[in-house]
């Protein structure tokens, strides 16, 4: 080989190296100016508190500013759309939360594919749902509630915290697995419903294990069991669904997502200070405040799993014939 012909190569191969490397290059100084969280809830909530801990802890570990946006609106579709149209830089990322898995079968006409516009970086948290009940109802177990509810067809109401949210999939998932009929009452946020529930309007609610642990530690209300396949560390005493219809699940989760088309090398180090944040004794502690359980893994991991809810949830809407508002 000649002298210049060697030269040639060199350079060529020299120049396909130069994207890889540079890419490498800008992924070790990111972040370099604010990073934006969009948080398709109110503030104040538990996807709110959730991500500003995830974002002090990112912010105080890579030196620049992760900010909150809260965008409410049609159960986080807002806030998705906002960032699926983001460049793909990793300056804008995503809140996802477990109703993304619902809305990609709840909704006819979304404005995106979750699944294929948005990048999985990291989980976070997962959180129980409670099945709870009024202390007028006369079951101290599921079987006991099964057994009642066989016994008095579409006379029991279950509470919800609208069509369609986690609460009454939840329950949707648990008629479906036991073989019951209950009536379905949506309310709108979960105060309402917890009302209703202590005042016996409705029977049975699926409710968030945060706003639940209080009236059940104080006996105002039942705790039958949690959603999760393993038992809350908040509740320990309390079984789980699954314990009495095998392969029962449901859950709350959280997480963080990005516009796709996100350099890998970004995805990478996010997910990297994240799963760092999951494995801090203090944060993990302020987590499990929230009654859940730190959710750690890779990108891909979290993406399989985001897969599988959207399979399962699927599924219960198309069975319990689910329509949003």
């Amino acid at each position: 080989m000649t002298t210049s012909r060697r030269r040639f190569l060199h350079q060529v191969a020299t120049a396909a190296a130069l994207p890889a490397v540079s890419r490498f290059a800008w992924a070790q100084g990111y972040p370099t100016r604010p990073v934006r969280i969009v948080v398709g809830f109110p503030p104040g909530g538990g996807s709110d508190i959730t991500a500003r801990l995830m974002g002090q802890w990112l912010s105080e570990r890579l030196g620049k500013p992760f900010v909150i946006e809260n965008r409410p609106g049609a159960g986080s579709n807002t806030a998705t759309a906002a960032v699926v149209r983001s460049p793909p830089d990793g300056f804008t990322l995503l809140l996802t939360v477990s109703p993304h898995a619902i809305n990609a079968t709840l909704y006819d006409r979304l404005p995106y594919n979750f699944l294929r516009d948005i990048a999985p970086v990291a989980g976070i948290l997962r959180s129980p749902y409670v099945m709870e009940i009024n202390l007028a109802v006369p079951a101290s177990t599921v079987p006991e509630f099964i057994a009642y509810a066989k016994a008095n067809p579409g006379k029991i109401s279950m509470a919800s915290t609208g069509i369609g949210n986690g609460s009454h999939v939840a329950g949707e998932l648990f008629k479906f697995m036991a073989g019951i009929n209950m009536v379905h009452v949506p309310y709108r946020g979960d105060a309402p419903a917890m009302t209703d529930l202590l005042g016996g309007q409705v029977q049975v609610y699926f409710g968030a294990l945060t706003t639940s642990i209080e009236q059940i530690r104080t006996g105002r209300l039942r705790a039958l069991a949690v959603t999760t396949a393993m038992r809350s560390e908040v509740l320990p005493d309390v079984p789980t669904v699954g314990d009495f219809l095998p392969g029962y699940e449901a859950s709350a989760w959280w997480g963080v997502g990005a516009p796709k088309k996100t350099p890998t090398e970004i995805v990478e180090k996010l997910n990297k200070e994240i799963n760092a944040a999951l494995a801090d004794p203090k944060l993990k502690a302020r987590l499990a405040d929230l009654g859940g359980t730190v959710f750690p893994g890779t990108p891909a991991d979290f993406g399989k799993f985001i897969g599988e809810e959207t399979e399962k949830w699927a599924k219960v809407i198309r069975a319990a014939k689910i329509k949003a508002e």
